[in-house]
């Protein structure tokens, strides 16, 4: 497990980074992204709120970390968060030594994608799952600062109707899918605009049968994921194209508190130290660094 530079900076910034559900991929037609910086702002927690023994936990002395299951490559390893192996499970135990938790005082459990971004009270301090930050998420949920900087990828199965597609034009007449509720169906609606209406799935598993089983020509996924799934999950898989940044600034995942957590600021805080110290750069060479991905113009 990594082991971080310094404690919590005062000077970290907090965020207040709220969202819509995303029970419908209807939910996600705003899809205002932010920096790492500018995800939201409330007054900076000074460091002494920021500790075990100060924050107001679900469980006192013990973070409590949600994700969904299966929790897939590269984001976690074997499908077993606590082992603080691949990307986001690395990232969250960065995070809970950061605030002052051991290995030991971190808990983990299990919660739906869907069910993390709707309204209401959460049974987790946060949560890690690939999650978007967007405006119209930020009614319902509270978002740390970002973690991980992401594109929009298009894969499909060698051979297929947009095999050797360069342009986004060319995907026109093609049926996409992607995971219900996700940025990546919002990536084929609103950038893509395919003539035929896009295939929803429940899980990333489901869409990856349905092109095998030749029900789809390509599925959205953002870039590491598509690594995993071209390279582990299809036997003939490809990676078609990155879709263009929307205004030049990339998508952001963030970890998803309750609307109002008196742990926003703590966690935010957090993230920003551990890119400011360059560990979030350390856990993505060591989990992510893969060959680059064409883009599709």
């Amino acid at each position: 497990m990594l082991k971080t530079s310094r404690p919590l900076a005062v000077a970290a910034l907090a965020t207040a980074a709220i969202a819509l559900t995303a029970c419908a991929p209807t939910d996600e037609a705003d899809t205002g992204t932010d920096t790492a910086t500018d995800a939201g702002s409330s007054e900076t927690p000074a460091a002494d709120e920021c500790t075990p023994d100060t924050m107001e936990t679900v469980t006192a002395g013990t973070l409590t970390i949600a994700t969904d299951t299966p929790a897939y490559e590269p984001w976690f390893v074997d499908n077993d968060p606590t082992n603080g192996e691949g990307y986001e499970s690395a990232v969250a135990y960065a995070i809970a030594e950061q605030l002052g938790y051991t290995a030991e005082q971190v808990t983990w459990v299990t919660v739906p994608f869907n069910k993390v971004v709707q309204p209401g009270p959460k049974d987790f301090d946060f949560d890690v799952n690939q999650v978007s930050i967007t405006e119209g998420r930020r009614k319902a949920v509270d978002f740390s600062s970002g973690y991980f900087d992401v594109v929009q990828t298009v894969i499909t199965n060698a051979g297929s109707a947009i095999d050797g597609a360069t342009t986004v034009a060319e995907l026109a007449d093609a049926k996409l899918g992607a995971q219900v509720g996700t940025t990546s169906y919002t990536a084929i609606t609103d950038q893509i605009q395919p003539s035929e209406d896009p295939a929803v799935f429940d899980t990333n598993d489901q869409a990856v049968q349905a092109l095998k089983n030749g029900q789809i020509d390509g599925i959205v996924v953002d870039l590491p994921t598509a690594y995993f799934m071209t390279a582990v999950q299809l036997d003939d898989g490809l990676i078609v194209g990155q879709l263009p940044l929307e205004g030049g600034e990339p998508e952001q995942f963030g970890a998803v508190l309750a609307l109002g957590s008196p742990l926003t600021g703590c966690v935010s805080g957090a993230v920003d130290a551990l890119r400011d110290d360059g560990i979030l750069d350390q856990i993505s060479q060591e989990w992510l660094a893969q060959q680059g991905a064409p883009e599709l113009s």
